[in-house]
């Protein structure tokens, strides 16, 4: 499998769930703290938007800035998510599933920024060329990104 659009990615499709959770947490009518509610969406937002961007950059280096960028965002997310509990906009059971998604979201990126780093894949800019390419983004997808 040559992973060839940053949706295929297993961090971006995890991100993207971490995403709809926050977003149905914060429709809530008791998270009444628009500026918090702005807060943590924009974190969530931040981690498969930060996927992409790196994604597309097409270099190796570039790429491993916007995942670190979007591993912190995972952090950001926690953070805000032990605001919202202690202020009482979510439950615990759902502070826990918050809790427990993003640092899974952030373990899943650290994972694969480790494949990234150790990798020869220097990016299309560098002009590896595709079958290089291709070969690296194979053997990613074979060891991290199947579900």
């Amino acid at each position: 499998m040559t992973v060839k659009r940053f949706e295929e990615l297993y961090c971006w499709q995890q991100g993207r769930e971490l995403v709809k959770l926050v977003y149905s947490l914060t429709r809530q009518a008791k998270f009444v703290d628009f500026s918090l509610k702005d807060q943590i969406q924009r974190a969530a937002v931040s981690i498969i938007s930060n996927v992409a961007e790196g994604f597309e950059r097409n270099n190796r280096e570039e790429f491993i800035y916007f995942l670190y960028v979007a591993k912190g965002s995972c952090g950001e997310v926690r953070a805000q998510g032990y605001v919202a509990f202690d202020q009482k906009f979510i439950t615990e059971q759902e502070f826990k599933s918050l809790i427990s998604l993003s640092e899974i979201v952030s373990g899943i990126l650290y994972k694969f920024i480790e494949s990234v780093k150790i990798s020869q894949y220097r990016g299309i800019k560098h002009k590896v060329g595709e079958s290089e390419g291709d070969k690296f983004m194979k053997e990613v997808a074979e060891k991290y990104l199947k579900h």
